[in-house]
């Protein structure tokens, strides 16, 4: 009876030595004495005892940080940037075989590739073409992790700092260039508005009772006003009337 338990026990064992479940995103890299099997699942997997050895490998998308690297742009603006890079494994057998540890290899070769990238690139262009760099970023990155059967999808830098006295010299010149824009909107208003004038009074030089109407509108316009007193200019070619009477 102790006997038959033993085998029992054995044969449970053994069973599930042999047998493993892999689901839809993993796969089974299996190594059978020592040598390259085959890759195996989804579904249910046989693996042999003592002979085989299997690696499972995940095949979803990685969003891997890459930590903050301090870099010196090719104008010599040092910068702290950190990003992100979307990868997954294409090729188990090459992701295991190819490469110690994959994950730790990828994160390294995006370090070592955001410093030499960030560091071919003026201040001006990291901060206006960061979706240029994200490309650039990308290819590279991909092309060094191919030979390891992983597949890069994207690059995005997620943030820049800046020196703090760089911060204050950037908003120092977009205060000074927010008040030549004013000046320069209120220059063409001002010119605007004297070719305006200069369009009335020709207008009013051709019909000179136009002048009169003009002062009697003025008038009225101030009349509506509290005001005690109001000084009104009246022009010397209305006394001619009285004159000539």
């Amino acid at each position: 009876m102790m006997y038959s338990i033993y085998i029992i026990i054995f044969i449970v064992f053994v069973l599930f030595s042999t047998i493993k479940i892999i689901t839809e995103y993993e796969r089974v890299v299996v190594f059978r004495l020592g040598k390259f099997h085959k890759v195996k699942g989804p579904g249910l997997v046989f693996i042999i005892p003592a002979v085989d050895r299997a690696v499972k490998v995940g095949l979803r998308t990685v969003t891997m940080d890459v930590p903050p690297q301090d870099v010196i742009t090719k104008d010599n603006v040092s910068v702290n940037v950190n990003a992100v890079v979307y990868f997954r494994v294409i090729h188990p057998e090459k992701a295991i075989i190819e490469v110690e540890d994959f994950m730790f290899a990828t994160s390294q070769i995006s370090q070592t590739t955001l410093r030499s990238i960030l560091g071919q690139s003026e201040l001006d262009d990291l901060l206006s073409q960061r979706e240029k760099i994200n490309e650039k970023l990308q290819v590279i990155i991909d092309e060094e992790t191919e030979p390891w059967g992983i597949k890069v999808a994207n690059v995005e830098i997620k943030r820049i700092d800046l020196p703090e006295e760089m911060k204050r010299a950037m908003a120092k010149q977009a205060e000074t260039e927010r008040e030549r824009r004013a000046k320069v909107i209120a220059a063409d208003g001002e010119l605007q508005a004297s070719f305006k004038l200069l369009e009335a009074a020709q207008k009013m030089k051709q019909e000179p009772i136009s002048v009169q109407l003009r002062y009697l509108q003025t008038l009225t316009d101030i009349s509506s006003e509290n005001a005690t007193t109001i000084v009104f200019p009246i022009p010397l070619d209305i006394f001619e009337i009285f004159k000539k009477s």
